[in-house]
């Protein structure tokens, strides 16, 4: 059975601000994420500044090609490829013990070390970016459906940046509180 369209381009609508956002982020301070992708310890030292150049444009690229219609379908893939291969990042990280780093998933703003409650948000993203690939069942879209559309993902981002802000500020509400 093929989901109704709504599911699919409001999922794909989500992801790719999403996305957007983190691309943003890394745009406009490509040293700090530099020497968050060197915190990570995955890549050869002459690698880091290419893979973080490469990131965030390939972050923006998948970002427009969801809100494509003929492109969606592929670059729902390489979004859930993309978040799958972040999640692995943090993962190796974890394993080693290496919870100090910043995860770079954030804003200058929002420095969050790394946590495994962040693997459970990857998970959430990496299905949203399936959904959004889904063919969906082929029907006309009217004007109510582009407001649901819209307001589905508006909840979705609100939903994603309330907890990414819980995310982002949890280890210091623990110290405020005494934990």
């Amino acid at each position: 059975m093929q989901p109704d369209p709504i599911y699919t381009i409001a999922s794909a609508l989500a992801v790719a601000v999403i996305l957007a956002s983190a691309a943003t982020h890394k745009l406009r301070a490509p040293g700090r994420f530099a020497n968050q992708v060197e915190d990570y310890q995955l890549l050869r030292q002459g690698l880091v500044r290419p893979v973080a150049r490469l990131l965030p444009l390939l972050e923006a690229a998948i970002a427009f090609a969801l809100l494509v219609p003929a492109s969606r379908a592929i670059a729902a893939m390489a979004a859930a490829a993309l978040l799958t291969g972040y999640a692995l990042a943090i993962s190796v990280n974890l394993w080693r013990g290496r919870r100090d780093i910043g995860c770079g998933c954030a804003g200058p703003d929002q420095a969050q070390p790394l946590r495994p409650v962040l693997l459970a948000r990857n998970a959430l993203l990496v299905a949203l970016a399936l959904v959004a690939g889904l063919s969906a069942q082929a029907r006309d879209l009217g004007g109510f459906d582009g407001f649901v559309v819209i307001a589905a993902s508006a909840v979705a981002l609100l939903i994603y940046a309330a907890a990414d802000g819980l995310l982002a500020n949890g280890p210091r509400l623990l110290k405020l509180i005494g934990r």
